[in-house]
């Protein structure tokens, strides 16, 4: 069921990481991409057998897929800034968007220079995207990067994707979205998802300790504190919901109830 082709991912190797599993490429796994190798799919694997970890993957995918084509389709919306984006393996933004309208730029951004690597080498060939490496923390640095400013006009609408980054984000998440925002001009959206345990407390806290294993902080946090984050934004319909139900009118339901009770979702406009 999930893709373990070998050719392309082999060829990027930074300073051994193929020896050591890859929060980034454990995800490409779960979304049936090929740029993981053999210790990610043990790992991958293992996860699976405890936790429905592909299936919230696939479930953040989708709204991630969902709010792309809204933004080309039903607000004019042709630059796109992805924040902690992991590799862009199946379902990524630019390959949405631009199948919509060629013409969209986006820029990804990841902290690990492994995913960042991974990222360069399929990109390559795509004029219209890049990636930068920086923690998502340094809006600055993000904003100012060089590969930022060639494809990101800030004057006109942009839309600002922070899926499945933010419980990521220990200090001043609020502040880190705030920033974000400021920096975008009217007509221009800010989409995001939050990890949460309001409604699957056991299984969520089951997560937080697996990546404690991998030595990774990750903080669920509650529906207060996602408001927290929208607020000066106008929120679109159906508002801050599990971002399973946003908007997925025709989808097939998750294939896991769990796994969709995980994760809120919110998309609000400057």
């Amino acid at each position: 069921m999930r893709c373990a082709v070998q050719d392309g991912p082999q060829r990027v190797t930074t300073n051994g990481d193929s020896e050591r599993p890859n929060l980034a490429r454990l995800f490409d796994y779960y979304l049936g991409g090929a740029h993981n190798f053999a210790v990610d799919r043990t790992v991958a694997e293992e996860s699976i057998k405890m936790y429905p970890v592909a299936e919230i993957a696939r479930m953040i995918r989708s709204f991630s897929r969902r709010v792309v084509r809204l933004c080309v389709e039903e607000h004019g919306i042709r630059q796109f800034l992805d924040l902690g984006s992991g590799i862009p393996t199946a379902g990524n933004v630019h390959e949405v968007a631009q199948g919509i309208d060629p013409s969209c730029k986006v820029v990804y951004v990841d902290r690990d220079p492994v995913t960042v690597a991974h990222a360069r080498t399929m990109l390559r060939d795509n004029l219209n995207a890049a990636i930068v490496q920086s923690d998502i923390g340094d809006v600055g640095a993000v904003l100012r990067h060089p590969e930022t400013r060639r494809l990101i006009d800030f004057t006109q609408p942009t839309a600002v994707l922070m899926v499945g980054v933010l419980p990521y984000v220990t200090e001043e998440p609020a502040g880190v979205v705030a920033r974000y925002r400021a920096a975008l001009t009217e007509g221009s959206i800010l989409a995001l998802t939050h990890l949460t345990k309001d409604m699957e407390p056991e299984l969520v806290g089951r997560l937080v300790e697996l990546a404690d294993g991998m030595d990774l902080d990750l903080v669920p946090r509650s529906k207060q504190d996602v408001e927290d984050f929208l607020c000066g934004l106008k929120l679109l319909e159906p508002g801050l919901v599990l971002a399973a139900h946003w908007r997925a009118d025709g989808e097939l339901p998750g294939a896991s109830a769990a796994a969709d009770a995980s994760t809120y979702g919110a998309v609000g406009m400057v």
